[in-house]
């Protein structure tokens, strides 16, 4: 596999910006608001239209923003370093456990195309069919869906905040005409927020939005200067399956030298060396088990 050498990483600068006009409104109303959060979702699909953003890697960071947020709500302590621990040092056979589990959901959820088969990945708890009824419980403008769908999984389920934001989520994202699920309410939405019903709760998926949605964008210009460094340095390394495993990191939030496609001697140094060059990171401060992602 071979990445092509970007001419001008700078031309990254030309990525969409979020209109200031929108990140320093003040907005109460519930029709400000909803203004307000239409603009930032037009400009996020915009932003997500541009090759250079390297969109499973984005949905899987933003995934682990949602189960940090779904710990907080369920009190528990866990955040982002515990989580990649919980997963990406699963053993064949180990259950994830209750703060593994969450973070596996959101991770399902968003890496396959949207359907209401990928869904039940996600979800297994669920049937399909209840799923799906879930997913069309809204109509009307695409927050509206998506606030309705929380509301219909929530009444019905009340401790299923996990189900309920991925399905929120997800008929954002089937409104909105995306092909994949991006987390996006659960980062800013509030725990008292999942209480709420009718207008409270649209205005308070409005508000989320206009922040999570501005986090996620400044993300995806982030990510695509990191990817694009990343891409540059790939052929400076000679390790066999070294392509491979470039890509795994351009797909995924963290990665473990033992799932990359190579020895593992030859993985670790590779990880080294990938460090060396600035193009990924060591995520938990570890001598041992450690952790990469660019």
């Amino acid at each position: 596999m071979t990445f092509a050498r970007p001419d001008h990483i700078s031309d990254l600068g030309t990525l969409p910006r979020m209109p200031t006009w929108v990140t320093s409104a003040r907005a109460e109303t519930l029709e400000d608001v909803a203004f307000l959060s239409g603009a930032t979702l037009n400009h996020l699909h915009l932003v997500l239209g541009r090759e250079e953003v390297p969109q499973a890697l984005l949905r899987d960071r933003l995934a682990l923003r949602a189960a940090e947020a779904c710990m907080v709500f369920s009190g528990r302590p866990e955040r982002a370093g515990e989580l990649r621990d919980a997963v990406h040092l699963l053993r064949p056979g180990d259950l994830p456990g209750p703060a593994g589990e969450p973070y596996l959901a959101w991770r399902r959820a968003a890496e396959r195309p949207l359907s209401t088969k990928a869904l039940g990945r996600a979800l297994p708890a669920f049937e399909p069919g209840q799923i799906g009824t879930w997913l069309d419980a809204g109509e009307g403008a695409p927050v509206t869906r998506a606030a309705m769908a929380l509301e219909a999984v929530l009444r019905e389920a009340p401790r299923a905040d996990v189900a309920g934001l991925i399905l929120a989520d997800a008929a954002l994202a089937q409104a909105l005409g995306w092909d994949h699920l991006v987390p996006l309410l659960a980062t800013c939405l509030k725990r008292a927020d999942l209480r709420k019903q009718c207008d409270d709760l649209r205005l308070a998926c409005h508000r989320a939005l206009v922040s999570s949605v501005t986090e996620a964008t400044g993300q995806a210009a982030d990510l695509a200067r990191r990817a694009a460094h990343l891409k540059a340095v790939a052929p400076k390394l000679r390790a066999k399956g070294a392509g491979n495993a470039v890509e795994m990191f351009l797909t995924r939030d963290a990665v473990a030298p033992s799932a990359l496609p190579l020895p593992d001697r030859a993985a670790r140094r590779l990880c080294d060396r990938l460090v060396e060059l600035g193009a990924v990171r060591e995520l938990t401060g570890r001598d041992t088990f450690r952790l990469y992602g660019v």
